[in-house]
């Protein structure tokens, strides 16, 4: 993610600037609900942690590290980069190894919530601590993986206004940022999307399948987060598509390529700032749209709401494995239940 300008006109002062707002709203609000989450699954519970507890607490952790480096991209969007090339690729790879991170804990949660309701004999072997620790560690190391390329490309240059900027990628070819930019697109979104896609699709066609006074309000919170993910990532995507077209019609037709590369510089500054507001939209999503939302945002509410989601995931297993052995309606209910604290 980046939101450098290389256009050919200085017609971008807007965007900056919208995107500056949208950043210091994203980490204002982002920082204490990220932070809220970790201090109560740290400090205020209770009981074991859940692995979707430990995954929330991850993902809370992801989201905070990247809110906590906005103030110096709000810095580059307004007055340029300062602070040398060798705190860009650190930042930079802050940003990118937290993002991958927090895509992988959301899949994951997805596959979770699909093994616990679909496959739940399977899903208790899987939940076991020392497995599900090793999971989150090779989480980690993938995220830091997929961010070895911005290590190595990113650089600080000079726009076309004069001024030093963070670049998004500093490549010796086209070709080598035509393959940067798909694994981030592949990586980043095709794969998660299309895994959240199918879990959250099985899960809702077995939501049908079961009898509930309910079920709106679980297939609401099951469709949100795949909705918020779309919208949030989708844009962000879609220009580096289009910057990859831009870049491969170089040659067969430049007209074309500069209209490209003018919509990208355009739209990334916006689109770069609703990628970060997945991180601020993160603990509304898994933690505070559950059961208990009405409570408000007490300490002691949310404190029963973690605990009530490792109880909750508990059950799911004993409850899933009875539907599959023997239909039994009360246990579809509990199930139900606890698909409502996704």
């Amino acid at each position: 993610m980046g939101f450098s300008n290389n256009g050919t006109n200085d017609s971008f002062r807007a965007e900056p600037i919208v995107a500056s707002i949208i950043l210091s709203l994203a980490s204002l609000f982002g920082v204490p609900g990220n932070a809220l989450v970790i201090w109560i699954i740290l400090f205020a519970m209770r009981k074991q942690r859940s692995p979707t507890v430990v995954l929330i607490l991850n993902l809370a952790i992801t989201d905070v590290l990247v809110l906590i480096t906005l103030p110096m991209w709000i810095y580059d969007l307004v007055h340029g980069w300062d602070f040398g090339e060798s705190f860009c690729k650190i930042l930079s790879g802050v940003i990118y190894c937290n993002m991958y991170a927090s895509i992988f804990l959301i899949t994951v949660m997805s596959v979770e919530r699909f093994m616990a309701v679909i496959y739940p004999f399977a899903s208790q072997r899987w939940r076991r601590s020392k497995v599900f620790v090793k999971l989150v560690l090779a989480i980690w190391i993938l995220a830091f993986l997929f961010t070895v390329p911005v290590l190595i490309y990113q650089a600080v240059d000079v726009d076309d206004t004069g001024r030093q900027q963070c670049l998004c990628g500093k490549f010796d070819t086209d070709l080598q940022k035509i393959l940067c930019i798909m694994l981030q697109i592949v990586v980043g979104f095709l794969i998660p999307f299309s895994v959240l896609s199918i879990c959250y699709f099985c899960i809702g066609r077995k939501l049908k399948q079961l009898s509930f006074n309910t079920p709106n309000r679980a297939g609401a919170v099951i469709s949100s987060v795949l909705i918020v993910f779309f919208i949030c990532w989708a844009p962000h995507h879609v220009l580096d598509l289009i910057s990859i077209i831009a870049l491969m019609s170089k040659t067969s037709d430049q007209s074309l390529s500069d209209t490209l590369s003018d919509i990208y510089n355009r739209g990334i500054y916006i689109a770069g700032a609703l990628a970060f507001i997945h991180s601020c939209i993160n603990p509304v999503l898994y933690a505070f749209a559950a059961r208990n939302f009405r409570d408000g945002f007490r300490l002691s509410a949310l404190a029963k709401l973690f605990d009530q989601m490792t109880h909750s995931v508990k059950e799911e297993s004993r409850t899933g494995c009875t539907v599959n052995t023997k239909k039994d309606t009360s246990a579809s209910v509990e199930e139900m239940h606890s698909l409502q604290v996704i």
